[in-house]
């Protein structure tokens, strides 16, 4: 049965049921998929948090993008479009303001406080510091997002790469003990995390900027690359655009479907890792409105060493999710795919089935969706696969190139080999290619980046996001279910 065929670039819709591939050539032309609704933001205020010497300039670069920003070059025009400019008549039809009053300064105690400490010690003073100008200013409900401009002397501490014996591992996952305001901060962790995970109960959701996206002055982190001028500004005002209720761009759907609501559920550890893999489901509709759910504790199965849901939990979470969903959209859907990032037992199946059944669902697909499948396929010459290249392996095993050559940039834009992602079905009334499609079209549900190679699904892509921020909150604490406020 193993057979390989391309599938077609998922469109995505715009404004006026515009529709296009790319989510920048579709704005561009359309507009934003709410263009012209009442729940459109056609005005975004904006808080500014950071030290002074930086919100001057971001929010002269902030003005500047009103206007239009040139493409790259000439060379790939698809692939580096320009920016049309963020303003009511163009792009996103939408306005950025801010104000005097809606900006507050870091102080320069606060910063030299920082700087004068390393480590989990520095990262907590800073969150503490940020943390309560942006309490003050979120406090005032003047503001719909708040930018906040990262501090330049802060380094996120991380874990040691290498051999390291088991007193060097230990000391990499001690905490040095809680703050006044927060849970314990391991001596692995980064100021973004840190930041949201404290104020995830605010109902403005935050966007952290590093001083490299606005000036073209200061070289951007270690190991990474600058991206041009034009992709900043994409980014960065899709991403403000979506955290204030905007809908940059949704799936289009057949009036003959479903109503399909797409459920990733992941695992994740505490910050201190001594508690027990916590489960974790991340809700979303065609527009990508997005709910996250925690649910119960999970173990590690002897036999794969990955993570599972007892019977009870996996019944409890999927319950959870769908009675979420139904509070947020008002309705409950027909139909529900659910992706793990680990297999399926057989108390997982029967759990998420009886909840299925109990919320009278039409059709529930369940699918195992892994990071690389073993199998590989070559072209001819140099260039990767296709992204859509689809591999049947059997009626429940395909591996999907989502990541590869792409030909309406005329190249590949990747760095590395692509690898296929595995999707492996455990119950689903779909065909494989069916299956896949959705898929390949759910990698485009990214409001972080705007091209349209996305490697992995919305529903697993938000996992690592959420599960970064919710480590260093307590288990029984009440947080934002808005996934806005995690990415």
């Amino acid at each position: 049965m193993m057979r390989a065929e391309v599938l077609d670039e998922p469109e995505l819709e715009f404004g006026g049921a515009g529709r296009h591939i790319d989510p920048r050539f579709g704005i561009s032309n359309y507009g934003p998929a709410d263009l012209g609704s009442e729940e459109a933001p056609r005005v975004i205020r904006v808080g500014l948090v950071g030290p002074s010497d930086q919100l001057d300039g971001i929010r002269t670069w902030l003005e500047r993008c009103r206007e239009p920003i040139a493409a790259k070059d000439d060379r790939y025009p698809h692939l580096f479009p320009g920016f049309p400019g963020c303003d009511i008549d163009c792009g996103l039809h939408t306005t950025l303001v801010f104000s005097d009053r809606n900006t507050r300064a870091i102080s320069d105690r606060a910063l030299r406080a920082i700087s004068s400490t390393t480590g989990a010690q520095s990262l907590t003073t800073a969150v503490e510091a940020y943390a309560d100008e942006i309490r003050a200013l979120a406090d005032e409900n003047r503001v719909d997002v708040l930018l906040v401009a990262r501090p330049e002397q802060l380094t996120d501490t991380r874990r040691k790469t290498g051999r390291q014996s088991r007193s060097t591992a230990a000391a990499a996952t001690a905490s040095d003990g809680p703050s006044a305001q927060g849970p314990a901060v391991p001596r692995f962790a980064n100021f973004h995390d840190l930041l949201k995970a404290r104020l995830l109960h605010l109902r403005q959701p935050i966007q952290i900027i590093r001083r490299s996206t606005w000036d073209e002055a200061t070289p951007p982190p270690a190991g990474r690359s600058r991206q041009d001028e034009a992709t900043r500004a994409w980014n960065l005002h899709v991403a403000l655009y979506y955290k204030a209720g905007g809908v940059p761009w949704r799936l289009p759907r057949n009036p003959t479907d479903l109503t399909s609501c797409y459920i990733g559920v992941a695992f994740y550890n505490s910050g201190d890792r001594n508690t027990l893999d916590t489960s974790v489901a991340q809700v979303f509709n065609e527009r990508g409105d997005g709910v996250i759910v925690r649910g119960g504790p999970a173990r590690v199965s002897r036999e794969d060493r990955q993570p599972h849901l007892a019977e009870d939990d996996a019944h409890a979470l999927l319950l959870r999710a769908l009675d979420a969903y139904r509070q947020e959209h008002r309705t409950m859907p027909a139909r529900v795919a659910l992706h793990k990032t680990s297999s399926f037992t057989a108390a997982e199946v029967a759990g998420f089935q009886a909840a299925a059944d109990e919320r009278t669902l039409d059709e529930l697909d369940m699918s195992w969706i892994t990071n690389s499948e073993g199998a590989r396929l070559f072209r001819p010459g140099n260039a990767p696969p296709l992204r859509g290249t689809l591999l049947t392996l059997d009626q429940n095993e395909v591996a999907l190139y989502t990541n590869g050559s792409i030909e309406f940039y005329s190249t590949y834009p990747g760095m590395y080999v692509p690898q296929p992602i595995g999707i492996r079905s455990v119950h689903s009334s779909r065909s494989p290619r069916d299956r896949a499609s959705e898929i390949l079209a759910l990698t485009k549900m990214n409001w972080n980046q705007t091209r349209l190679d996305g490697r992995v699904p919305v529903t697993l892509r938000t996992a690592n996001q959420v599960k970064a921020v919710l480590r260093f909150c307590p288990p029984n604490e009440a947080v934002a279910t808005r996934y806005a406020h995690y990415m």
